[in-house]
């Protein structure tokens, strides 16, 4: 019996572009038995058919739906942070959103995978760990006169690579009982012989680190710099360890009155449902350093990402990087994660308007990253 097309397309349709790399099994899918007792026999004109329906794209054949764009996602960041985002941009495009999360190695993965990647969008927290993508050569070029135009030139790639959707500062946490106002004003200070045994930070090789030194190498000079590391290392209450919210904490236990950190993980603790966190942060403030009118502002870096370089769904990723950068996202970087938006005009929560604004260092972020190198070899000599 020969079955009518129709009913053949309307049995077994699936996305074809999904198996045209291999007419075997392109071919074994269709020769799959509809109904208990009845075989299929195809004919070389239903199989031309359907094999040209999937190619010209956009034809439906009888008794299906389209079936909706999705884009695949590789995220560094937590899904807590990424999950409002995504139910937003499906609500706005229709678009099916996947999402493989991991803390490390998916750059190793990426490349690994090669064209046969499903990866089409990667987002991740840092300008170093984004410059790891880059300088493997996973992401693509994007032409998009909206990303360029909303995100600061300083904060994206040269080459539209990648690009910056939300900044965090590095700041300096005090203890407001054992630190006299205005004590601490610039970073450099920290170098000071009034602070031994009072600083406690993350480890130097932590990417939040080196991308201060960085800067510090940016605006001073390496030797100035390696000059200054020196000088806080011989400052340090203990030896560097745990994440920024372990700082604080320090500072709240009395381990040290002065601490380096994001400034977003002192909203969170401010906001935390742990009352202990909250505990932590009750006589703790922070200071934006190099702030005078002459000076270059607090150290910025960048949470951010790109487009694979071997995407599938290059359009759809296109829109989800340029809803990034729409005022309902970067609201949503403000109130989520307490994270300034990229853009002007966004309303801040209270979390991050207490501070007040702020002057930041604009030197472009890809200096930063190219850097690194010597950054850490700064570190390795100064054992921070």
């Amino acid at each position: 019996m020969i079955i009518a097309t129709q009913n053949l397309a309307s049995l077994y349709w699936r996305p074809i572009c999904e198996s045209l790399n291999s007419i075997k099994i392109f071919t074994q899918l269709l020769q799959v038995r509809t109904m208990p007792k009845t075989k299929v026999r195809i004919n070389s004109a239903v199989i031309g058919f359907l094999l040209f329906a999937s190619l010209v794209g956009g034809i439906l054949i009888p008794g299906q739906m389209a079936l909706s764009a999705e884009i695949n996602i590789y995220s560094h960041r937590q899904k807590f942070l990424i999950e409002p985002f995504l139910e937003e941009f499906k609500e706005r495009t229709g678009i099916k959103v996947n999402v493989v999360y991991a803390s490390k190695g998916l750059a190793q993965r990426l490349q690994s995978e090669g064209e046969a990647s499903p990866a089409d969008v990667v987002l991740t927290v840092d300008i170093g760990r984004l410059k790891i993508y880059s300088d493997k050569g996973l992401f693509q070029s994007v032409n998009s006169k909206l990303l360029n135009s909303s995100i600061p030139e300083h904060l994206r790639s040269e080459d539209n690579t990648w690009f910056g959707f939300s900044k965090r500062s590095r700041v300096i946490a005090v203890s407001t009982e054992r630190v006299t106002p205005n004590s601490i004003r610039r970073i450099e200070d920290l170098a000071s012989p009034e602070w031994k045994g009072r600083i406690c930070t993350r480890p130097g090789s932590h990417v939040y680190n080196r991308a201060l030194l960085s800067s510090i190498i940016a605006a001073n000079g390496e030797k100035e710099a390696e000059n200054w590391a020196t000088a806080f290392v011989s400052n340090l209450a203990r030896r560097p360890q745990g994440n920024d919210r372990a700082q604080l904490k320090a500072i709240s236990v009395g381990q040290c009155d002065v601490a380096i950190i994001n400034h977003y993980y002192y909203g969170k603790l401010v906001n935390s449902e742990d009352a202990a966190q909250r505990e932590w942060v009750k006589n703790v403030s922070i200071i934006f350093p190099n702030q005078e009118a002459e000076d270059r502002g607090a150290h910025i870096n960048i949470s951010g990402g790109g487009i694979a370089k071997y995407s599938q769904n290059v359009k759809e990723a296109v829109k989800f990087l340029e809803f990034l950068v729409s005022p309902e996202a970067q609201s949503l970087y403000a109130n989520i994660n307490y994270e300034y938006p990229v853009i002007e005009g966004i309303a801040l929560p209270d979390t991050l308007t207490v501070w007040g604004e702020f002057k930041e260092d604009t030197v472009p972020i890809e200096t930063i990253a190219d850097l690194s190198p010597k950054t850490q070899m700064i570190i390795d000599r100064t054992r921070w």
